[in-house]
């Protein structure tokens, strides 16, 4: 797998404009609901996801990721956890 480097930009600076394949965009749109307002998410979001082909697994595990980077994220930003300097600019 190869990272596109302007695409991970484009989502990072606007999620909602980046230009995306309809499978990842719907990936996208679902995470971002799910991070912005999770009591929102619908029987209907879950189905257009599994119309893009993704399995009920597939749909958890990308929920269950989501919910943990939130976690971690709040966690960090509550304590005011900064980067290890030896991390920055890690790509994987």
């Amino acid at each position: 797998m190869t990272i596109d480097d302007a695409l991970v930009e484009a989502v990072k600076s606007d999620p909602d404009g980046a230009r995306l394949d309809p499978k990842t965009r719907a990936l996208i749109d679902y995470a971002l609901k799910v991070t912005r307002a999770a009591w929102e998410v619908t029987d209907e979001d879950v189905a257009a996801l599994r119309a893009h082909g993704f399995s009920d697994t597939g749909i958890l595990e990308a929920t269950e990721i989501v919910g943990l980077f939130n976690s971690i994220n709040r966690i960090a930003d509550a304590l005011d956890v900064e980067l290890d300097p030896g991390m920055a600019g890690v790509t994987t």
